[in-house]
């Protein structure tokens, strides 16, 4: 079961993140498990596949938003990260970036499920 404890020590900005959820814990989990199955995942790699750079954008700055204001600080790192080479449509091997942003998504889908 998540816990502001296993948040804490995924790297979670957590106080940040409950006040942007008027301090609610059950909002919070609640976003966070919402979060863990959000389908622009699904839609930013299938763009990077297709080489649509526009498209890829849109759902890495979408996803961006929503992890910065939950405070998942290990995650937002990478989403900033790959958000800025897309705003700037880098043509390049976006593997690896996709690698790590999945390896962050599937250890909070592992806090959600414990």
């Amino acid at each position: 079961m998540l816990s502001i404890e296993k948040l804490k020590a995924y790297g979670a900005d957590v106080e940040s993140g409950l006040e942007r959820c008027m301090n609610s814990e059950e909002f919070y989990f609640r976003m966070i498990n919402t979060l863990v199955e959000e389908d622009h995942f699904s839609t930013l790699e299938k763009a990077l596949n297709d080489n649509n750079l526009d498209l890829a954008f849109d759902a890495a700055h979408a996803l961006k938003g929503v992890v910065g204001n939950l405070s998942l600080t290990p995650l937002y790192k990478e989403l900033v990260e790959i958000t800025e080479l897309l705003r700037s449509r880098t043509v390049m091997d976006y593997s690896e970036h996709l690698n790590r942003i999945e390896e962050q998504k599937n250890i909070l889908r592992n806090l959600v499920s414990e």
